[in-house]
């Protein structure tokens, strides 16, 4: 957990880096994905090189324990390799990951265990009309959670727009 928050203090301070007044602008985003945490919807910060993100939305839903919703931050830069473009986008994010239930026994006695998880990744992100300009997204991320059952290592497909 405070690699987490560490983590998240990293991304403040990066956000609030170098930007003048007049390149900012803000978009809200609907879709699934790291960038929606899940099924979900953003608040951004966005330049022509760059999106700081507010996320949420769910990443799972189950019959027995419902959904499972939070929210994240990521920050998605296109001008990492000096790219004359700025519709591909490589990003770092931290969302809420899912849900894991394990039951252990013990004698006559069945104990559940239940933990919601986090995780920490990196993401590539396509915009189609670049990324200061409403349009369609897609994209791919990996990321590690700290999940105790489940998968350590997973991912997310991105699809959505902003607006």
């Amino acid at each position: 957990m405070k690699k987490i928050v560490l983590f998240l203090a990293l991304i403040a301070m990066s956000a609030a880096a170098s930007e003048s007044e007049a390149d900012k602008q803000y978009s809200v985003g609907v879709g699934m994905g790291a960038a929606y945490s899940g099924l979900g919807a953003n608040f951004a910060l966005i330049s022509n090189t760059d999106m700081k993100y507010v996320s949420v939305g769910c990443v799972e839903y189950s019959s027995r324990y419902g959904s499972t919703c939070g929210g994240g931050v990521g920050w998605i830069v296109t001008d990492l390799f000096n790219a004359s473009s700025n519709k591909h986008g490589l990003g770092v994010y931290v969302t809420k990951a899912g849900h894991e239930s394990y039951v252990s026994r013990t004698g006559d006695t069945f104990r559940i265990d239940e933990n919601k998880y986090y995780a920490a990744g990196i993401s590539y992100t396509y915009f189609m009309n670049g990324i200061n300009k409403p349009g369609v997204n897609f994209g791919i991320s990996a990321h590690a959670t700290n999940a105790k059952y489940d998968e350590k290592i997973n991912g997310f497909l991105q699809v959505g727009y902003q607006f």
